[in-house]
């Protein structure tokens, strides 16, 4: 068994998308019609045939509900990883993304937490190299 498909709500899949692929520089891997919404997935351009991400409408109360108190904590909703946490970090800065916590050392790791413009936060994580 492994993880296939993972998701976060969005509250606008177009704007989802625009940010998620035009700032984050994710890739489309499936979007199919599904009555009001799509299935609409993404991928790295790294690892193509890796772990999808699914950007899911937030439409159900219970979404709602959970994107609101976890951004109310400042809980991120999913953590991606990167190689290089400070060169990320200002290449979406420049793209005019918020960040609620800049990059700090974690352990053996670095994060830092970002606003995605549809309800979520997003951190993203590196080792800590020496």
């Amino acid at each position: 068994m492994r993880i296939g498909v993972t998701s976060v709500f969005v509250d606008d899949q177009a704007k989802a998308e625009a940010f998620y692929t035009d700032v984050l520089g994710f890739q489309v891997k499936d979007k199919v019609p599904v009555g009001e919404y799509d299935w609409l997935t993404l991928v790295s351009p790294a690892d193509v045939d890796g772990i999808q991400l699914l950007l899911e409408p937030d439409q159900h109360p219970a979404a709602k509900a959970y994107k609101t108190a976890l951004s109310a904590e400042g809980i991120p909703v999913i953590v991606f990883t990167v190689d290089d946490l400070d060169a990320e970090y200002r290449r979406l800065l420049d793209r005019g993304v918020f960040f609620t916590q800049a990059p700090a050392p974690m352990g053996p790791v670095s994060t830092a937490v970002f606003d995605d413009t549809c309800g979520n936060l997003i951190q993203l994580m590196a080792p800590v190299t020496e």
